[in-house]
């Protein structure tokens, strides 16, 4: 009795197929990156440098403990009021009238009591060991966004546009080149009025 030949299976098709799926896969696929606080470290300071000296009314200190409260100089505050507490001390203005350290562009309360200028401003954040990392983001963004809502307010007295905007279309591509070329003199100059100092690292205080 004659044997049967086994029949074969055309695999050339399937290949096709996969290829397809795999094209298919690597298109629609989207890969997410993991996603940081944009901020610069400070340079790290020879160790002959002595840290600067901070007069206690510029200085704002925020700490957050290992149950996640916040106490901001030594007081309990719910995070929700930290924004203002913040852009309150930055926006102060206490220097005297007619001194180098006056602010002629603060709008804050002038409190003698606290912080002279914003480039004299320093906000120190100090976490425990055991504060929750969402905590820590979350008293970051909204001591940033004190910042930016100073800078808006300045950039649109000044230029008639707000700071955050112009930095997220140049950020992302939506500004061109040659305008975004314009506005960097102008970012750099409401940087200056409010710089962003913010420290992880407790400093030394001097009297007020």
């Amino acid at each position: 009795m004659a044997r049967r030949s086994t029949p074969e299976v055309n695999a050339g098709s399937m290949a096709d197929i996969a290829f397809l799926l795999l094209i298919f896969f690597l298109v629609t696929t989207t890969i997410e990156k993991d996603k940081g606080i944009a901020r610069q470290l400070p340079p790290i300071e020879p160790p002959t440098e002595k840290p600067p000296i901070i007069k206690e009314k510029n200085l704002f200190i925020v700490n957050v403990n290992k149950e996640d409260q916040l106490l901001v100089e030594e007081k309990l505050m719910d995070i929700k009021n930290l924004r203002q507490a913040a852009i309150d001390f930055l926006d102060n203005g206490g220097a005297i009238s007619g001194s180098p350290e006056y602010c002629s562009y603060c709008k804050g309360s002038r409190d003698k009591a606290s912080s002279d200028n914003p480039g004299k401003a320093v906000i120190s954040v100090q976490n425990d060991r055991l504060t929750s990392y969402s905590m820590y983001i979350t008293v970051q963004n909204e001591l940033v966004a004190a910042y930016n809502f100073l800078r808006n307010r300045e950039s649109q007295r000044k230029f008639g546009w707000k700071f955050t905007d112009i930095k997220a279309g140049i950020a992302s591509g939506d500004i061109d080149e040659d305008d975004a070329d314009k506005y960097k003199p102008k970012l750099e100059e409401i940087q200056e009025l409010f710089p962003l100092l913010l420290s992880e690292a407790e400093p030394k205080k001097s009297g007020s």
